[in-house]
């Protein structure tokens, strides 16, 4: 279960590496700290693209193991998402994402999964859909925040934005100031007693396209936790890509309830 859960949490490293900003403190006039306008200075950092394909190394650990894989993806931008996680060289796991359909296979169990993003989601303790997959590898809100209620603060000298609509579940967006990049996000739901955290530490010019060069995603549900640290190798645009995926024969297919 840990390289699927890979499979959906992993991205990628780079070259250069922009300057890590910070929000100042005495920036707190209303225009400023403004929602609105720290969305839409935001909203210039995500370029156009047809293709996007990432080499990178992931680690994960949890209460009972711990494993270092690599990972190659490759985005059709708003259409596909192949994943394939490997060790030592070894395709272990394989995942291929759309808008509507998800399907994966693991070589360790021999098993592999079909279906919707409502069973994935359930499954993972978060909601998932394609576009949250995507902006999570680009290094972007999962969620649009456009036309959203959110309160604005400045914590640890970053822009904080909070969408506290939901009263079962707090989501919260860390930016800082300089290019208004998102740093932090934070889902919880204290009632399940669960927590997603997606750190960004730094981000990097591409083919002027601004990416993260890693990624560090906590995950906490009830007293279990996971960490998962991934690390940018190469990344790479509008190259023409193919996106093979077939499971292999004799695998057994699994069901989320």
């Amino acid at each position: 279960m840990a390289l699927v859960l890979v499979v959906f949490l992993v991205s990628c490293k780079a070259k250069s590496v922009i300057a890590d900003s910070t929000a100042k403190p005495k920036m707190e006039a209303k225009e400023i700290v403004d929602a609105a306008k720290i969305i839409q200075r935001n909203a210039v950092n995500k370029k156009d693209f047809a293709t996007v394909y990432i080499k990178s190394n992931a680690h994960y650990e949890d209460d009972k193991q711990s494993q270092n894989v690599s990972a190659e993806i490759k985005i059709k931008k708003d259409e596909m998402i192949l994943i394939s996680i490997r060790f030592i060289g070894i395709t272990m796991a394989k995942a291929l994402i759309t808008p509507t359909e998800v399907k994966y296979y693991e070589k360790i169990n021999g098993s592999y999964f079909e279906g919707d993003f409502s069973s994935l989601s359930q499954w993972l303790g978060t909601d998932l859909n394609f576009d949250k997959v995507q902006n999570l590898l680009l290094g972007q809100t999962l969620d649009d925040l456009k036309n959203k209620k959110l309160t604005t603060t400045i914590e640890e000298k970053t822009y904080k934005l909070e969408d506290t609509s939901d009263s079962n579940t707090t989501k919260t967006y860390f930016f800082e100031s300089d290019k208004f990049l998102i740093k932090k996000q934070l889902i919880a739901q204290a009632v399940q007693e669960r927590m997603l955290q997606i750190l960004y530490p730094e981000f990097t010019e591409i083919d002027q396209k601004t990416m993260p060069t890693s990624i560090i995603i906590d995950a906490v549900q009830k007293e279990k936790k996971t960490n998962i640290s991934i690390e940018y190798n190469t990344v790479t645009f509008n190259e023409e890509l193919s996106f093979p995926y077939s499971v292999p024969g004799g695998y057994e297919r699994i069901y989320m309830n």
